[in-house]
């Protein structure tokens, strides 16, 4: 029973990590900003899509495309804060929730002009590729998933800690009006902090692509399934949305291991009501 639990146990937590960087780019806008971006799934599939264009077009290798998304995305991020925004913050903080609606019904429309509605999937020489630990085979992109996480996570914490650009960041995400008054510019702290996450959706949506197929409706899913993870973590909360994201994997692996398939997200989002019921606020705040 231990060694048929071996290999779910593992999966769910290295699965974990592609979940919690799929919510980092989500949970550090409304962290600084305190917007939900609605569009933020659809980001992530537009980077899977076009990680698919350069691999079936040029052959260039999914993860290495990244050279070209990442700063792609981020320019994309900073245009869509700094002349959409920026400016519907000025009329009311509903306007920009609803400018993340429109962005994502255009991402959505655009993917299925140019792609078509059909699902696709990433490939790679790795794809199919497994990884021995003891007696249980690991397939190798769940490890890429898990490793790329935590190297975007330490990245982005290093940065926050250690840079000017990042303790701004930081400060205008706990205090707007002071970081104001000790003359930080809090409206480009907002244009580099949604080119941030943007950049950071740009590499979930890789990964997301070498491990499931995806279409140009997916990042609806996405767009849910980090919703829960910032959640159930704690809005803002880098370190719970890397323990929630676990969480998500682990229940979603032992939910189909003990229930089937077709039961894993509904014990996923049962555990979230769970622990919403006991800590609304979830599992970290800041």
């Amino acid at each position: 029973m231990i060694s048929d639990l071996a290999l779910p146990l593992v999966m769910g937590v290295l699965l974990g990590g592609l979940y919690a960087m799929i919510a980092l780019g989500l949970s550090l806008v409304f962290g600084v900003m305190k917007l939900m971006n609605l569009a933020h799934g659809d980001f992530i599939i537009l980077s899977s899509f076009l990680a698919f264009a350069m691999s079936s077009s040029f052959g260039f290798d999914p993860i290495l495309s990244l050279l070209i998304i990442i700063p792609l995305f981020f320019g994309m991020g900073m245009l869509i804060q700094r002349y959409l925004l920026n400016r519907a913050f000025r009329i009311s903080m509903e306007a920009p929730l609803i400018i993340t609606i429109g962005i994502s019904l255009i991402i959505q429309n655009l993917c299925q002009i140019i792609w078509s509605p059909a699902s696709r999937a990433l490939s790679s020489f790795y794809a199919l590729k497994t990884f021995e630990i003891g007696p249980i085979n690991i397939p190798l992109v769940y490890l890429l998933d898990f490793f790329a996480a935590l190297v975007t996570m330490l990245a982005l914490r290093e940065f926050l800690k250690r840079t000017y650009l990042g303790r701004a960041i930081t400060a205008s995400s706990q205090h707007e009006k002071a970081a104001l008054m000790v003359g930080i510019d809090t409206t480009r702290i907002y244009v580099f902090t949604f080119a941030l996450a943007t950049g950071i959706a740009a590499i979930s949506g890789v990964f997301f692509g070498l491990t499931f197929s995806f279409s140009p409706s997916s990042g609806v899913n996405l767009l849910i399934l980090a919703f829960g993870v910032v959640i159930m973590g704690g809005l803002g909360s880098m370190l719970g949305t890397f323990l929630s994201g676990v969480v998500f994997g682990l229940s979603q692996t032992l939910g189909g291991y003990f229930l089937g398939t077709t039961a894993q997200w509904l014990v996923t989002f049962v555990i979230v009501l769970i622990i919403l019921a006991i800590r609304p606020r979830g599992i970290f705040t800041r």
